[in-house]
């Protein structure tokens, strides 16, 4: 900024969904904002995240709605399967986009990092293969030292570098205190090619006792396959890689399954690949040092409700700076009190929804196929679209 008052400065760690929104948002609160962001590269791919409710507001808010449209993947008919491929059962498309409302869009995690980044990068500076190495605190500011050598002073550091945030076990002690385990592995990967049985705006699911299995065909470079699955050391199964895991929990099934993990063999880097834990704190700012987004409550993939947590929580931390001034632990304090409680609602809700993704026994598989045959009746697609609207309330 040119003039007599010179630009408050953030320094943004991480450069995913959650650090780049407040890149975003900051630098259009006329914020100086230097994002680093540990990675020598930006990511693609992921699983298939679907916005809507607050997080369908946060995007509009934003201003990402109308390129997150153009990336759209639409809603897409899921088929159930037994292990050997054979259908159980089909859930039209229509059935999903009725429950969620026309207020929502269907896109890869890697879509909604690209549309930030498309959004912030002729506007911020950004350096990738770069981060904190050490934070110094001071009443009025910090100062960290990057791993490329150089030393930034700032207002406030934004710690949005994910479930193993490195500023977290800088600032507020080792990373593992505050992760629960989930006792899950969870991976997701594009796929280049799909079966020539599951047509385009299809998904084929399995679902077992303690694991579940998913190839989607969304067309070209939209595809992908996501695999979750119960393990007693989780860590040692991500030590494993993806490609010796998975193929040890899902080499018998068929429908595609197969033929997804050969493609995750030619490119094992490929995959998003790692244990399930939630993050718990009892605070998520310590003086000039906020966390954000994973870093600071990870909801996991079974709340469906990350992205739209990271975009949220970051337009309203610009928010509460803007309304605070110069108060920034005031600031900080604000915005916690308010975002805590839907963190809370979407941690409990993945607690308890893991069993539609990891079903405990048989009889929790039947009685979910039980469930998604009754949905579909007319009387009760009613009653699935209000309890849809009701979780996003």
């Amino acid at each position: 900024m040119t003039g007599t008052t010179a630009a408050r400065r953030v320094l943004v760690v991480g450069a995913g969904i959650a650090g780049l929104a407040a890149a975003l948002r900051f630098h259009r609160d006329g914020w100086q904002v230097l994002v680093v962001e540990r990675a020598p590269a930006r990511r693609s791919g992921g699983y298939l995240v679907n916005l809507h409710g607050p997080g369908y507001d946060a995007a509009e808010r934003l201003g990402l709605v109308p390129a997150l449209r153009r990336r759209d993947a639409g809603f897409f008919t899921t088929v159930l399967v037994h292990a050997d491929g054979r259908e159980k059962l089909t859930v039209p498309a229509e059935v999903t986009e009725a429950a969620v409302g026309a207020r929502a869009v269907s896109v890869l995690r890697g879509d909604v990092e690209s549309v930030l980044y498309e959004a912030v990068a002729d506007q911020v500076e950004i350096r990738f293969g770069t981060t904190v190495r050490a934070v110094d605190e001071r009443a009025d500011g910090v100062s960290a030292e990057l791993t490329d050598g150089t030393r930034v002073d700032a207002e406030l550091l934004i710690g949005a570098d994910g479930l193993h945030s490195g500023i977290r076990e800088l600032v507020f002690g080792s990373g593992t205190d505050h992760l629960v385990d989930m006792r899950t592995v969870v991976a997701a990967f594009p796929l280049d090619t799909v079966p020539d049985h599951i047509p385009v705006g299809v998904g084929t699911t399995f679902i077992g006792p303690g694991r579940t299995a998913a190839v989607m065909n969304l067309g070209p470079g939209r595809s992908s396959a996501f695999f979750t699955y119960r393990s007693a050391d989780p860590d040692t199964e991500v030590a494993r890689g993806p490609v010796a895991a998975l193929t040890g929990a899902f080499g018998d099934l068929g429908s595609g399954i197969a033929e997804a993990l050969a493609q995750l063999d030619h490119d094992p880097d490929s995959a998003y690949f790692d244990a399930v834990s939630q993050v718990t704190l009892a605070a998520w700012s310590r003086g000039r040092v906020v966390l954000l987004g994973d870093a600071a409550w990870c909801v996991t993939v079974f709340a469906g409700y990350g992205a739209a947590l990271a975009l949220d929580g970051a337009d309203r931390l610009g928010a509460a700076l803007s309304a605070t001034g110069t108060d920034i632990p005031a600031a900080l304090a604000a915005w916690e009190a308010e975002l805590r409680p839907e963190v809370a609602k979407r941690q409990a809700l993945a607690r308890r929804g893991m069993a539609r993704f990891v079903p405990p026994t048989r009889a929790h598989v039947w009685l979910s196929e039980v469930m998604m045959r009754a949905i579909q009746l007319p009387g009760l697609r009613g009653l699935a679209r209000n309890a849809v609207r009701r979780a996003n309330n």
